[in-house]
């Protein structure tokens, strides 16, 4: 597979869409057939730096090579500077040069100039104006255009294995699928997540020693940032395959992980069920001791990005409505949302029908009286610091419910 083929129904994140020129190591391939790749993402710690995200590459090379074109800025050679000190310019603002790039000079070697001591500006036979081209920077070959990915051998993955133990403690490194059908979504990594990490990553002190449990944890990505902080967290989604990733993620980031002490649990959860199960031969099954651990610790929820289907959607809610319900504590629940705009024929017009859904879910909740829970929506304004290097726009939103029992 030299390229990633695009169906009608193949969707991809922007997270990896403006990424298409970045080395993607491809580690296996997944139950289902589908490439599963392996992303590196650096947390700025101090919040200071500018360099996080690097599919696939040695995260030291940035530094060398961001040093390098530092060296080759300082020996470029300065243009021959005028009689008033300054480089001699021509109409369009640009150093006159001749065909071999330099400046334009006579036979004694002064630039050419017209009677009236101007430099006359290079021009062609027809009389049109030169313009010198800067010559085209050869890339290297990992920054062409198309997307080649690199399958890993076998001696290659013994030496990945190695190296977990030797992985810096700033980077996450996350296995994830690219260019899934509507279904496989979670598989991929969005733009949700790294909201929600910002939060974590920026309000220790919040979820600090909290049992947490995420809703819809895709890849692992935020349980593995927040474990950084919390004691506990369970990771919840659906499907085998998604949930092995996820479990192969956690095992590759516990350097993060184990210096706080925080745990991450993967567990299975379907929002389209009313139990948790606890089937013993289930491999992501919960244990009666796990299932009261959740319900008299949990404090914290989160999801990240997971209202694109409206099904899904109210199935999440009752969910969230179930769970709080039964916690013994008071429950904070965190959701990032992405407005996605859509053209749609029903309409004739741009529209955000999921986003909108969403919102009429959370104002059901907050106006619900059942004499069990009060709930409180607010907005939180993304004011925090960006602690991972994704664009964060517009239309990326953080929302907060309390869930209070009466």
């Amino acid at each position: 597979m030299d390229q990633i083929t695009f169906h009608y129904d193949t969707v991809l994140s922007d997270v990896h869409l403006l990424l298409p020129n970045s080395r993607h190591l491809m580690a296996r391939l997944n139950s289902v057939g589908q490439p599963v790749f392996i992303s590196r993402f650096r947390i700025l710690w101090d919040g200071a730096k500018q360099h996080t995200c690097d599919l696939g590459e040695e995260l030291d090379r940035d530094t060398q090579e961001e040093s390098g074109r530092g060296d080759a800025r300082g020996s470029e050679t300065v243009a021959d500077a005028g009689a008033d000190g300054g480089v001699d310019r021509g109409e369009d603002g640009g150093v006159d040069r001749g065909e071999d790039g330099g400046v334009d000079r006579g036979e004694d070697g002064e630039e050419d100039r017209g009677e009236d001591g101007e430099v006359e500006p290079p021009l062609d036979e027809d009389g049109d104006l030169e313009v010198p081209r800067r010559p085209r920077q050869t890339l290297p070959e990992r920054d062409r255009d198309m997307v080649y990915p690199i399958i890993l051998s076998q001696a290659r993955r013994e030496e990945e294995e190695e190296e977990e133990d030797k992985c810096p403690r700033d980077v996450i490194r996350i296995e994830h699928t690219m260019a899934t059908p509507l279904e496989d979504v979670g598989k991929q990594v969005w733009r949700g997540a790294f909201l929600l990490a910002d939060l974590i990553l920026s309000q220790p002190t919040t979820f600090r020693g909290a049992t947490v449990l995420e809703l819809g944890a895709g890849t692992g990505l935020t349980s593995i940032v927040m474990a950084t902080v919390a004691k506990t967290v369970y990771c919840t989604d659906v499907g085998e395959d998604l949930l092995s990733m996820c479990q192969k993620n956690v095992t590759l980031n516990r350097h993060l992980m184990e210096p706080a002490g925080g745990e991450v649990r993967v567990r299975l959860l379907d929002w389209l069920r009313h139990d948790l199960c606890t089937d013993a031969d289930a491999e992501f099954g919960w244990s009666e001791d796990e299932v009261a651990d959740l319900h008299d610790n949990t404090t914290i929820i989160i999801a990240a990005d997971v209202c694109y289907d409206d099904d899904l959607t109210d199935a999440l809610f009752r969910t969230l409505y179930r769970i709080c319900n039964n916690l013994r504590l008071p429950c904070t629940t965190y959701l990032s949302i992405e407005k996605r705009l859509n053209f749609t024929l029903r309409h004739m017009d741009i529209s955000c029908e999921a986003y909108n859904h969403f919102r009429h879910c959370m104002c059901e909740m907050q106006e619900l009286r059942d004499g069990r829970t009060c709930f409180t929506v607010e907005q939180v304004t993304p004011s925090f610091p960006q602690c991972l290097l994704y664009e964060r726009i517009e239309q990326l939103e953080l929302w907060k419910v309390t869930a209070v029992p009466v």
